[in-house]
């Protein structure tokens, strides 16, 4: 399993520039109920004054050893990451049947879901390094559901990006409106991706005039981001390192428009 993980590290580390130290520092907060959430934040100590900042949504499985590298990534291209801690301080699963229903409890209750994303956005932005006039979010699988959340409910970011993200058409909050732009990137062959929410999904955006976009990777399927999932042996989701690669300079691409860099 350690030659899984650090294959997988070296694998997203080869998308980054290699001058940085990214500086990576904790974060405890607490959602509106008091529930301890514990995250960090990662920067370039090298650059100085305000920065943009992204929020990064972790997959099924918490805050991994992904979920950091790809927030060094983006310190690394001079951004400010957080990772959010969505299922709790003191949470800590092993294994696809306890990450499964761990993840369900959310995906199930999107109130709590948005509740949990917004006490990360809300810590966020008392950030000394950061510019809270330039805020976006990401997130992978459970994580790529989460910004659309994050979107529904409101909150005033510059766009929110999902990779392989579970899409469809839920309510936004009592009396928000979508401020954001949406990226949504997505594996042409990714069984989850369910057509008719697909087209919900995208409904939702046009009926709420939305700025999107929706890409489809050709022959990718479910977490085809992620270097380690091939050795899970689970249905319908594989490593695509091309699919990877451009959904990555996607993501940079959508950021240098709405950071206006």
């Amino acid at each position: 399993m350690m030659k899984l993980i650090a294959a997988g590290t070296f694998i997203l580390l080869s998308f980054m520039p290699v001058s940085a130290k990214p500086v990576t520092k904790p974060v405890d907060y607490a959602d509106e109920k008091g529930t301890p959430l514990h995250g960090y934040v990662v920067y370039d100590d090298a650059i100085s004054g305000n920065r943009p900042g992204v929020i990064v949504v972790h997959d099924w499985r918490g805050l991994t050893d992904t979920t950091k590298v790809r927030c060094d990534m983006l310190a690394k291209l001079g951004y400010i990451a957080v990772a959010a801690d969505i299922y709790g301080k003191d949470i800590s699963s092993q294994g696809p049947p306890e990450w499964g229903m761990e993840a369900s409890i959310y995906k199930n209750d999107r109130g709590l879901f948005r509740e949990r994303a917004r006490a990360a956005y809300q810590a966020f932005l008392k950030q000394p390094e950061l510019d809270p006039t330039r805020v976006a979010a990401i997130g992978y699988c459970f994580g790529g559901t989460g910004v659309i959340e994050m979107a529904r409910d409101g909150l005033d970011l510059k766009g929110v990006v999902t990779f392989h993200g579970g899409l469809d058409a839920r309510p936004l909050s009592p009396g928000a409106s979508i401020k954001t732009r949406v990226l949504a990137l997505c594996g042409a062959d990714d069984p989850f991706e369910k057509p008719d929410d697909m087209k919900a999904f995208e409904q939702q955006l046009r009926d709420n005039n939305v700025d999107y976009e929706i890409v489809m990777y050709g022959h990718a399927v479910h977490a085809f981001t992620d270097p380690g999932v091939d050795a899970l042996h689970l249905d319908g989701a594989k490593y695509n390192a091309a699919a990877d690669k451009r959904s990555w300079q996607a993501m940079r691409d959508f950021f240098s428009e709405i950071f206006g860099q």
